[in-house]
C-alpha cells in the first residue's frame, strides 16, 4: 500500500492507509538506518511515542508490526522499541524483511537465530517478509484479520 523508497528513512510523517472504514494501517516513521541528524531522529521518535500515548484512537490498536532487517537483526533502536513496547503493553510482531536477500538455508538459520537470542522468551514468531518476492504478504494479512474486531 505505501510505496516503498530505495533509500531509508524517506518516511516522516504519520501516515494513514483506510482499508476498508474498519481498518486503518497506519505508516509511522523509521529509524532504523535513516541517514538524518539526531535531532530529527529525536522528533520521530516523540512523534511515535505521542503516536501510542496520546492518541484518542490507541484503545484500538490491535498490533504493531516492527520491521527488522533479517540481514541485520534487531538494531539497538529496535531493542529500545521493542522494550518500550513490552513496558507499554503495545501489542506486537517482528517482521522480517528482506528475505530476499539470503538463501534459504541463511534465511531458515537467521530466522532460528532471531527466535533463539531475541524472541523466544517473549512469545514472538517471527515473520518472514519480502516486498520483492511477497514471501510472507498472505501471512500478514491473515494475522491482520485475525486480530480486528
Amino acid at each position: 500500500m505505501a510505496r516503498v523508497s530505495s533509500a531509508p528513512g524517506k518516511t516522516i510523517t504519520i501516515n494513514y492507509y483506510d482499508v476498508d472504514k474498519k481498518l486503518f494501517l497506519v505508516d509511522l516513521p523509521g529509524y532504523g538506518y535513516a541517514k538524518r541528524p539526531k535531532e530529527q531522529k529525536k522528533v520521530w521518535s516523540n512523534l511515535t511515542e505521542s503516536y501510542f500515548l496520546s492518541n484518542p484512537s490507541s484503545d484500538k490498536l490491535c498490533l504493531v508490526f516492527q520491521l527488522i532487517d533479517i540481514r541485520t537483526g534487531p538494531t539497538e533502536d529496535d531493542v529500545l522499541m521493542m522494550n518500550w513496547m513490552l513496558q507499554n503493553q503495545v501489542p506486537f510482531t517482528v517482521v522480517c524483511t528482506k528475505c530476499d536477500k539470503l538463501s534459504k538455508t541463511a534465511l531458515k538459520e537467521a530466522i532460528e537465530a532471531l527466535k533463539r537470542d531475541w524472541f523466544s522468551q517473549i512469545g514472538i514468531e517471527p515473520i518472514p517478509f519480502s516486498a520483492v518476492t511477497r514471501e510472507g504478504k498472505d501471512l500478514l494479512w491473515n494475522l491482520i484479520f485475525s486480530v480486528i474486531k
